[in-house]
């Protein structure tokens, strides 16, 4: 099963019962890299619509021979429910550590 972790601009609608918040694990306020060390630490893979700076801050931590769990990019204008229909997919059809160091962006269709 993957473990995720939502970033501070993540749809809370998505998330409610289903998925570790940044803020819900106390680290509200970090910057993207901090969130990458503190996910990559904990095995969690990071659900984001930040397609400006996660991206590249997850690139970078990669290509400095860094952890990274892998980051799992949505739309943030994509409808609830395809939203949750993409994470579920990625629940039920793979594992943890298919996706470290990956950048997926969300729909994969």
């Amino acid at each position: 099963m993957l473990r995720l972790l939502a970033d501070e601009n993540f749809n809370e609608e998505i998330v409610r019962g289903l998925i570790l918040r940044v803020v819900d694990a106390g680290h509200g306020g970090m910057s993207d890299a901090e969130i990458l060390a503190w996910a990559a630490a904990n095995d969690r893979i990071v659900l984001t619509h930040d397609h400006a700076t996660m991206p590249r801050q997850a690139y970078e931590r990669v290509s400095r021979g860094g952890p990274m769990s892998g980051v799992f990019l949505l739309r943030d204008r994509l409808a609830i429910g395809q939203a949750i229909e993409e994470i579920v997919l990625m629940l039920e059809c793979s594992e943890q550590d298919e996706w470290t160091g990956c950048v997926v962006y969300l729909p994969l269709r």
